[in-house]
């Protein structure tokens, strides 16, 4: 399975440093803007499927790519969401310490147990064709992990996903186990 990993556009929220979790968040400008880029790159692919967060900016994102693809169907899923802040939500993210994480924020094994089931799902429908996923930075280091079959530790290695960018993976049908 050829799987493209889209980040959403930039939101106002992310202009501003806040901590979305769960929010809705809404796309800025310059988020339209990506989501245009990103559409007119992915045109010409041949999709069999896209599965995005259901949280309003990957929504938008989603609806302004799959313009360009009206036959292929489109699943809104919560294993795509960002990771839970909890408390933090709405609040500022500039001084977090990443590395030793806030116990209120969701858990990396929680997150990638969310990527393994949904590259799972992919893979048991579409094992020889192209899925497209849109989500968000941290469930996106989490899918990376569990393709590099890296152990969770690692998604503090990878650099956050800079906002409307793509990634393309090649997955071999087979178990992803979590590591």
């Amino acid at each position: 399975m050829k799987l493209l990993l889209v980040r959403h556009g930039e939101t106002i929220e992310n202009q501003k440093g806040i901590m979305q979790g769960h929010l809705p968040g809404k796309l800025s400008t310059k988020g339209i803007e990506e989501a245009e880029k990103l559409a007119q790159k992915l045109k010409n692919e041949k999709i069999a499927a896209i599965f995005s967060s259901d949280l309003t900016r990957a929504k938008e994102t989603t609806q302004t790519i799959a313009r360009f693809h009206p036959k292929t169907p489109v699943f809104f899923v919560t294993e795509l969401r960002e990771a839970d802040a909890g408390s933090l939500t709405g609040k500022s993210g500039k001084n977090i310490d990443w590395v030793n994480r806030p116990k209120e924020l969701e858990s990396r094994e929680s997150m990638r147990e969310r990527a393994r089931k949904i590259i799972q799902q992919a893979l048991q429908q579409f094992p020889h064709e192209t899925v497209l996923f849109i989500g968000h930075n941290g469930i996106s280091k989490a899918l990376i992990t569990i393709i590099q079959q890296e152990p969770a530790t690692h998604m503090e290695k990878i650099p956050n996903i800079p906002t409307g960018t793509v990634s393309t993976f090649e997955i071999q049908k087979k178990p992803i186990e979590l590591k």
